[in-house]
């Protein structure tokens, strides 16, 4: 049996996140905010030195080769084992909301409380989603506890500390996440946690936080590693062993709280290959935006790389941009000649890929501003479904590629049977054709459930 799901799209002129954006009056005092594509800007200390923004990769056609020597751990930081992440949570990917494409830095206790009670009020808890996420910007920009060397939360924001609002979640019956970064600084000046590993992961246990958002700026140049060669293993480079660092120091604490572990190294380090050893997800790209080409991209890239999705491991395509504006009125055919231009078929086919594709899917807006149409697109039943399946743990992949990018026919099973999923890329509304031949199943249902 086969659910059929039709999507299409139309013109859109591209906007990235990166609009508007405030540059240094962002970044704590003592950095500068530097931009480094259109996805992706961080906040550098003025007076930093040896620091490494990202990874450093050769061209594919060079013939040296070469080893990465990994850094010694500090006091703090565990010997990195072969342990994995935690086999008691992260199964299926996420489903909740993050703060940081609603809020960037500008947060607070009351938003985040905000954002638990809309999950519950708009019926998005009883969707499935459970997770409320705290991005950078949460603790205290002065430093860490001179005498514990514990990271402190900004009491200014927060001023009942994490542990507060982690209880009034959990009061709801929903999970509540935390960010951290695998360098000396988060990406907007904060502390990170590089060689306090183990001192995090047991203060995030105690303060009952379940899920981390690892980032990845602000790294010493002596963590970074200079050579991708077609052998070189980064599950034991640097780059692998910062990460695993933090997988260790989560896995000693599993008894106090198993902590799901989203890997944030933006695509770098062939993360793909050595990912569902280390956490439950990990970043495929830089961050995203509310436009079309940046949808239609990251797509094309998870294409090459689903054969990596399963059970417990999941290609994170970031944070949704539902509700964030640029993703809103777009044409749908409604006749052969006429078009509804309030039907935002984006925004549906944003979701639907997410979903066939199994990344995880954090609400990333305001959601007090959802409309109906959006709460309809972001409570889909059987897309959600088909996300969440916990007999059929891979993605929907192409099973034709044709001369588009991305591919815009799909297939996956689920425990209900067979689901074709197809996507119109181009810049006009389209009529798509899908035989069911080229699929391997004959027996059909046909429904679209981007609607339903």
């Amino acid at each position: 049996m086969e659910y059929l799901v039709f999507i299409n799209k139309s013109v859109y002129t591209n906007r990235n996140w990166l609009d508007g954006f405030q540059g240094g009056t962002t970044c704590a005092s003592g950095a500068v905010c530097t931009k480094y594509s259109d996805y992706y800007s961080q906040c550098v200390p003025t007076t930093s030195t040896g620091v490494s923004t990202s990874i450093t990769t050769s061209a594919a056609t060079s013939t040296s080769r070469a080893t990465s020597t990994a850094t010694p751990s500090t006091s703090a930081s565990p010997q990195p084992s072969g342990a994995g992440p935690s086999r008691l949570v992260g199964k299926t990917p996420a489903l909740g909301w993050n703060s940081w494409n609603a809020y960037q830095g500008n947060i607070n206790e009351d938003k985040i409380r905000a954002a638990a009670d809309a999950l519950v009020s708009l019926g998005l808890k009883d969707a499935g989603y459970t997770y409320v996420n705290i991005d950078d910007c949460w603790s205290n920009i002065t430093g860490r506890d001179t005498g514990t060397k514990r990271i402190k939360p900004d009491l200014n924001k927060f001023p009942n500390g994490i542990k507060g609002v982690a209880d009034y979640i959990h009061s709801l019956g929903l999970l509540i996440g935390i960010y951290g970064d695998a360098g000396t600084l988060t990406c907007a000046g904060f502390p990170g946690s590089l060689g306090y590993e183990s001192i995090d992961a047991q203060t995030f246990a105690e303060w009952g936080v379940d899920y981390l958002k690892y980032d990845n700026c602000n790294v010493p140049g002596n963590w970074s590693d200079t050579y991708n060669g077609p052998d070189f293993d980064w599950y034991n480079s640097n780059s692998g062993i910062r990460y695993r660092q933090m997988t260790t120091a989560l896995a000693s604490v599993a008894s106090i709280r198993p902590i799901q572990y989203g890997i944030c190294n933006w695509g770098n380090a062939d993360v793909w290959t050595w990912g569902s050893r280390v956490g439950h997800s990990w970043r495929m790209s830089g961050d995203s935006s509310a436009s079309w080409s940046y949808i239609t991209s990251i797509i094309a890239k998870n294409v090459g790389y689903l054969g990596y999705v399963e059970f417990y491991g999941h290609n994170d395509m970031d944070m949704m941009e539902i509700g964030n504006g640029a993703l809103t009125i777009k044409y749908v055919a409604i006749s052969s000649k006429t078009y509804d231009n309030n039907q935002p078929s984006e925004q549906r086919t944003h979701f639907a890929m997410w979903a066939a594709l199994k990344s995880p899917i954090l609400l990333g807006t305001d959601l007090s501003k959802l409309n109906a149409t959006q709460l309809a697109i972001i409570k889909n039943a059987e897309l959600l479904a088909f996300s969440q399946d916990v007999t059929v743990g891979a993605p929907a992949k192409p099973y034709k590629t044709g001369t588009t990018t991305p591919p815009e026919y799909y297939t996956g099973k689920s425990a209900k049977g067979t689901h074709v999923f197809v996507m119109n890329v181009g810049s006009a509304p389209a009529s798509k054709v899908v035989t069911f031949s080229e699929v391997g199943e004959l027996c059909a249902v046909l429904k679209d459930i981007a609607r339903s």
